[in-house]
């Protein structure tokens, strides 16, 4: 999928045209792909309790929220079809390096976050499914384990990725229907069911039902991790100014639906203290609906492709932007190196895995709650920074009147709701816990330290205008 670089007169590295083989059915599985995944696996069960019953409320809010700004991803992914997403529209919009840079990083750090939230998920479920009894320590051990997995496999070059996308999308979602067949079954069998908690809300801290919504939608956007990811495909799709809207709100319905039916069937089946304090939600649905069926075997296996599909892709797109960022001369030149035989960016997946291991180990470590839930919030508060400041380009990208005409054109009001509802949802206002905050500050001072050691560095050797000059190959690497 990425291409081998050439240099030209100037002995700058360029990339050659991406090719563009994704049509509107590849580009739905994975947009779908994409954002079903560890979020509906794991995290259904931590969204139930911050509300209660009535998870699929903070599902629906996050959902459309994250509709209004499709509209203006839209735009400008029509009015711009390159790859780099947000980091693009941030450079044209604002014209400001550093603000280029941090937004780039913020993306790749949603994208190790997600991938850590997935390899504690990728363990619990491992545990689950063979029965052995373990710590604590014991799921990070294997978390680590698996992400050491994952950067091999990346180290190694992945050129069939989206094929292999493809094969790990229907096994998520096969997954994805025998939860669902599971509660229609244990619904016309007369299973025990509790269609009462559906919409009840359980609170905690005292917290009002806004407040409980707010704080569980701030989670529940762990669901859109894969929604940057899908834009970052504009090069590789056929026709992207027809396909992409009417394949992306595609996409985010079919993905909302499934969110919204998993919840509803999770919490009629299921007590909500036991899903929150599970780390494997799911299974327990599986258990509750049809215990006389070997499915809770299965499942645990099937919950571990789902993941590793989510890890795989977002760890593959971290080390790329770490790759595209030094090669721009904004990181550190080392961290742009690739591997004379693999031909893979050999220091920046060591780099990006490190921050993962960072990430697992501190919160196995730190005295917090569920650290899955910690992982899951920080991955949404990033995400959700970047949406507002997208939010805020499509309305200041209208003044480039040479790109006029031909693409898509959202209604001016979304824009603004959309700044708006993602700004309040990444204030404390929402009932945010400090801890992501940490988590998440951390990585964006890692960020600001290492780009003012490249300026120092770019001064040593005599780079003055270190700085992204095209954002549209951030993301691009070798194969």
């Amino acid at each position: 999928m990425m291409g081998e670089s050439v240099a030209d007169a100037s002995g700058r590295s360029e990339q050659p045209q991406l090719k563009r083989v994704m049509g509107p059915g590849l580009l739905l599985l994975f947009v779908v792909g994409d954002i079903l995944g560890t979020g509906v696996y794991a995290l259904v069960g931590d969204v139930a309790g911050e509300v209660g019953g009535a998870a699929w409320l903070p599902f629906l809010v996050a959902f459309a929220i994250a509709t209004i700004t499709a509209f203006s991803y839209l735009e400008l992914v029509t009015k711009y079809p390159q790859a780099a997403g947000a980091a693009l529209y941030a450079h044209k919009a604002f014209g400001v390096h550093f603000v280029t840079f941090l937004v780039a990083f913020i993306v790749m750090c949603s994208g190790i976050t997600s991938a850590s939230t997935a390899s504690r998920a990728f363990a619990a479920n491992f545990y689950e499914g063979t029965g052995i009894e373990t710590s604590k320590v014991g799921v990070a051990l294997l978390a680590l384990g698996f992400m050491a997995a994952l950067a091999a496999i990346n180290y190694r070059g992945v050129g069939e990725s989206v094929k292999l996308n493809v094969v790990l999308t229907i096994i998520e979602i096969t997954g994805l229907v025998v939860v669902v067949m599971v509660g229609f079954w244990a619904f016309t069998r007369g299973t025990d069911i509790d269609f009462s908690r559906v919409v009840a809300f359980e609170t905690e801290d005292e917290k009002n039902a806004f407040l409980a919504v707010t704080a569980a939608t701030s989670l529940a956007f762990f669901a859109m991790v894969g929604f940057e990811d899908s834009v970052n495909m504009a090069e590789e799709t056929k026709d992207p100014i027809r396909t992409f809207p009417k394949i992306l709100l595609s996409g985010l319905g079919i993905a909302g639906v499934v969110y919204v039916l998993i919840s509803i069937v999770a919490v009629a089946l299921v007590p909500v203290g036991v899903l929150e304090a599970s780390d494997t939600p799911l299974v327990e649905v599986v258990k509750a609906g049809a215990p006389g069926l070997p499915i809770d075997a299965i499942l645990p296996f099937i919950t571990m492709f789902a993941v590793a599909n989510t890890a795989l892709i977002n760890m593959l797109m971290a080390s790329r932007l770490i790759y595209g960022m030094a090669r721009q001369h904004v990181l550190p030149p080392v961290l742009g190196n690739v591997h004379p035989t693999r031909r893979s960016p050999w220091v920046a997946i060591i780099f990006t895995t490190a921050i993962a291991f960072g990430l697992i180990i501190y919160v196995s470590t730190a005295a917090s709650s569920n650290a899955i839930a910690v992982l899951g919030g920080t991955t949404s508060l990033l995400l959700l920074t970047v949406f507002a400041m997208v939010n805020v380009a499509v309305l200041v990208l209208r003044r480039d009147v040479r790109r006029e005409g031909g693409h898509f054109r959202t209604p001016t009001a979304l824009p603004v709701i959309g700044f708006f509802a993602s700004l309040y949802l990444v204030t404390p206002l929402s009932g945010r816990p400090a801890q992501q905050y940490i988590v998440a500050g951390g990585l964006v001072v890692i960020g600001i330290l290492l780009f003012f050691l490249t300026q120092a560095i770019n001064r040593q050797l005599g780079i003055r205008d270190g700085h992204i000059t095209d954002p549209a190959h951030l993301g691009s690497g070798p194969d």
